[in-house]
Parts: structure tokens; sequence; C-alpha cells
């Protein structure tokens, strides 16, 4: 009897695993069915997929030949970067400087601390502004370049600092 039983299941078994197994290759195959139109249509044709994949199979090196006209192995030129737009305080605050200034990380004064922030405030916003932008290091603690964002512009930064300065006066 056990012997039938196990003949049964076994048949029973091998029937839904290759069901699944159906089910999954019907599955796989209307996937590729879809993908290909739809990666041809879109990401194969696009201009900008082919450059990319021009970049990356383009040779990491070319030969220059003595008495050839060898312009085209000129260095590219580097293109300046555009300038960095100019942000209110609040939001610079929000985005840079509540990492460190919000907890009073490294020994940063916390936003709206008059104690904190006095002894700051009597060396003069110059000195403030000057070291928010080039960074300090200081008894009671370390200040980087612009927070830590140097993709900021200099009055993005003085923005900032003044904004935490009026929530500290």
């Amino acid at each position: 009897m056990s012997a039938a039983h196990d003949k049964k299941f076994f048949n029973i078994f091998t029937l839904v695993l290759g069901v699944l197994i159906l089910i999954a290759l019907g599955i796989y195959f209307l996937a590729r069915n879809v993908a290909v139109d739809t990666q041809e249509a879109h990401v194969l044709q696009d201009p900008a997929m082919q450059a990319a994949v021009n970049d990356r199979i383009a040779p990491v090196a070319k030969v220059a030949v003595s008495g050839q006209d060898n312009s085209a192995l000129a260095a590219a030129k580097p293109q300046a970067a555009a300038p960095a737009a100019e942000l209110p305080g609040e939001e610079v605050y929000n985005m840079a400087c509540i990492a460190c200034h919000g907890a009073g990380v490294a020994g940063a004064p916390k936003n709206g601390d008059k104690a904190a922030w006095a002894p700051r405030i009597a060396k003069g916003l110059d000195t403030l502004h000057k070291h928010a932008i080039e960074g300090f290091q200081g008894q009671a603690g370390f200040m980087p370049p612009k927070g830590g964002r140097v993709d900021l512009a200099d009055k993005s930064v003085i923005n900032a600092v003044d904004f935490m300065v009026a929530a500290s006066k």
C-alpha cells in the first residue's frame, strides 16, 4: 500500500511541477516578446543610449604616428561648470547645515542657541562668512568648507549663515 501511495504522490508531484515549469516558460517568453518591442522602440534607438554605448566601447587610447596628421588625438578641452544657483538661507540650512547645526555635532552651535552663537557673532559677520566658506578649525570644533557642500555658491552659504545668525540673536 505504501508503494502505491508513493507512486501516486510522485505522479501528481511531477504533473504539478511540469505545469509550473510550463507556466514559468510561458511568462518568460511573453516577457521577452514584450521587452523586445519595448527595448527596440525606447532604448536601443534612443540617441542618448547610443552615445553612452559608443563612449563605453570607444578605445581607451589612440596612437600618434610620426609624419601624419594627429590633430584628432588632441585632448578635449574641459567644459566650464555651470555657476551654482544662489539659494535662500533657510533652504541651504535645511539642505546642508542642519546635519551639524541641528544637533550640535562636532562643536557646531545649534541653530537658535543664543549663548553658543554670541561669541561667534561678536567676531563679526565677515568672519563668520569667511569661516563658513573657507572652513575653520577652532577650539570648540571643526567647520568644513561650505559645510561639506562645495557645490554651493558662496552667496548661498552667506545666506545660510545670515539665517542662523538671525535665528540666534
